[in-house]
């Protein structure tokens, strides 16, 4: 067989929303939020994939053949599965975080195991020895801090905002790297003496509904209102919301997180693919565990330029790939109408969703697809997709 249906894993984090995921894959909702759905082999959560056998693991299915299954070229460079696919729910903001690159994560992941820190340890910052780099497609508008605001932009907010001039000073002396470490540092008695009054005068704003959600206030607000412990604590990552961009993006069009990059998704849903990694080092608008110093090791101390990725259309015009510089991973999206016939061969392992729709998948077997089943090519897998109405779908793939 080429061909394989497979079932991922939905993820119950407290920041995900209760109605997207179930409603995608046609499950009832309960009072867990579903914030992940992951669709690939990583060892915390494989997806499981249905043979003539019985179910069984992807994890596992891909050691029976490793390079016949994921494809000779991508078993060689990553000995894995090197992606992790994802839908995203998000709800409430996510913590200000940072991805560490490949040798970092090496460096970082034997290190926590010499300490005998165990990997499900609340403390731990690296759950695996890989890189995360990530893309994400839009599947709403879709709200995201990413990267430093550019240095002009940044001087303005700190010149602008009464409770930031005192940061002036140390910016135009430090620059970036001396600005977040100071905020980052800061006793929490000063971080609440600076950003009190900013977001008594938010909150306000924000529930008289006058706040755009490109204004950092509208999230600085809904972060105070959402967090319990404000009372006395908060939330230091309210620093990074005003620092960093705020981008606003439209369903279809993607943004890519290299390593360092600092950022934090907002609201709305999205297709994410990544390297397969669970590493992430916090800074903030979480409970979780945040350690400062490793956070400053990693991070990219410079202004960004926010970039949108339209992708290129294929010439049969029913696919829209979004580049990406990292090897693990390229992402792309399928629209096929009636009486359009989608062909392709796998370079490497696939998993493909459907977004919207009803498909058809011809290959080694025949398989229907309704709204919210994926399927697994293998590499080699010569396939054609059709529909009798319409169909959107995402595949994932390495960037081979």
């Amino acid at each position: 067989m080429n061909l394989f249906r497979l079932e991922g894993k939905v993820q119950h984090y407290a920041w995900g929303g209760y109605k997207y995921i179930p409603a995608l894959l046609g499950i009832t909702t309960t009072d867990q939020p579903a914030a992940e759905y992951w669709m690939g082999a990583h060892e915390s959560a494989p997806s499981t994939i249905t043979t003539a056998n019985g179910p069984i693991p992807l994890n596992q299915l891909i050691q029976r053949d490793p390079a016949n299954l994921v494809g000779p070229a991508t078993w060689k460079k990553f000995k894995e599965l090197p992606f992790l696919f994802k839908i995203l729910d998000v709800r409430d903001m996510l913590s200000i975080q940072v991805h560490p690159n490949k040798t970092e994560a090496e460096k970082g992941f034997a290190r926590e195991n010499a300490e005998g820190i165990p990997l499900n340890a609340p403390n731990r910052n690296y759950k695996d020895a890989n890189h995360k780099p990530e893309i994400m497609v839009a599947l709403s508008e879709f709200y995201l801090l990413h990267g430093f605001l550019p240095h002009e932009q940044l001087h303005h907010v700190l010149d602008s905002i009464p409770e930031f001039t005192s940061l002036v000073g140390i910016y135009e002396k430090e620059g970036y790297f001396g600005l977040y470490k100071s905020v980052m540092e800061m006793p929490q008695s000063l971080v609440n003496i600076i950003l009190r009054p900013l977001t008594d005068r938010m909150i306000p704003l924000y529930k008289a509904n006058k706040l755009a959600k490109t204004d950092p206030g509208f999230w600085a607000a809904r972060a105070v209102l959402n967090d319990p412990a404000s009372i006395d604590k908060i939330d230091r990552g309210i620093f990074s919301i005003y620092f960093f961009n705020i981008m606003q993006v439209q369903p279809g069009d993607a943004v890519f997180q290299d390593a360092g990059v600092p950022h934090a998704y907002l609201e709305g849903q999205n297709v994410e693919l990544m390297a397969n990694s669970d590493n992430v080092l916090r800074g903030g608008l979480t409970p979780k565990h945040v350690d400062v110093p490793e956070l400053l090791k990693h991070t990219r101390f410079e202004g960004v330029e926010p970039h949108i990725i339209k992708g290129d259309v294929s010439t049969d015009g029913l696919e829209r790939i979004y580049p990406s510089p990292a090897p693990d991973f390229e992402v792309s999206k399928i629209d096929i109408s009636a009486g359009q016939v989608y062909t392709h061969t796998a370079a490497a392992a696939e998993i493909l969703i459907v977004i919207n729709g009803t498909a058809t998948i011809i290959g080694d077997d025949t398989l229907a697809l309704t709204k919210g089943q994926c399927v697994l090519t293998v590499y080699g897998a010569s396939y054609q997709i059709s529909t009798d109405s319409s169909v959107e779908l995402f595949k994932a793939t390495a960037n081979i």
